[in-house]
């Protein structure tokens, strides 16, 4: 109920009335007791013919915005609430122990998923890159062992594919704990 409508009913008076005595049509009337806001001349004289402030009639509204303002932070609240991102991280860190033999890197994350239910889309990234460094890295691998450059530059290789693929895992872990996002990522997904 608008408060012109309250006051109004308090002071026992009927639209007609109260239009009478403000000089404000009954149709006005109606409509801000339907909602709509009084402003300028019309609030002044509604105020003016009821002895009432402005502010009393327009408290209804302030009231009203202060509640859509706290509903507004409640939802963000639970967007952020819907973000677990203790499961996410153990989704990304749990490639760490397989970082080493690529082709099995992606499906301990995977199998995690699956059983969590957990299918948001930086989960579907952060599988989708460890599929990705699971079909590169061979790929690098055995060009740098048929190019027979030695086997020491194969055991490097090696070794940086890996540290470069525990790299990718720590850096993401640390961007899911302070901005809920992934620093390395792909623009498609596998998943």
């Amino acid at each position: 109920m608008s408060e012109l409508k309250k006051i109004r009913e308090k002071r026992n008076l009927t639209q007609e009335e109260l239009a009478e005595k403000s000089g404000i049509s009954v149709r006005t009337i109606q409509r801000i007791e339907a909602g709509t806001t009084p402003k300028g001349y019309t609030l002044k004289t509604l105020a003016e013919s009821l002895e009432v402030s402005e502010n009393d009639l327009l408290t209804s509204e302030t009231i009203k915005e202060e509640i859509v303002i706290d509903e507004v932070i409640d939802t963000t609240e639970e967007n952020h609430s819907l973000f677990n991102s203790g499961l996410i991280k153990i989704i990304n860190l749990s490639s760490l122990p397989f970082a080493w033999l690529p082709i099995a890197n992606f499906l301990l994350p995977l199998l995690i998923m699956f059983f969590t239910k957990e299918k948001s889309p930086i989960v579907k990234q952060i599988i989708s890159l460890q599929i990705f460094l699971a079909i590169i890295s061979p790929i690098i691998f055995m060009l740098i062992a048929l190019l027979k450059l030695g086997s020491v530059s194969v055991m490097i290789t090696m070794i940086v594919l890996v540290l470069t693929n525990v790299y990718i895992i720590l850096r993401n872990a640390y961007e899911i704990d302070k901005k809920k996002s992934l620093r390395y990522k792909l623009n498609f997904s596998f998943i």
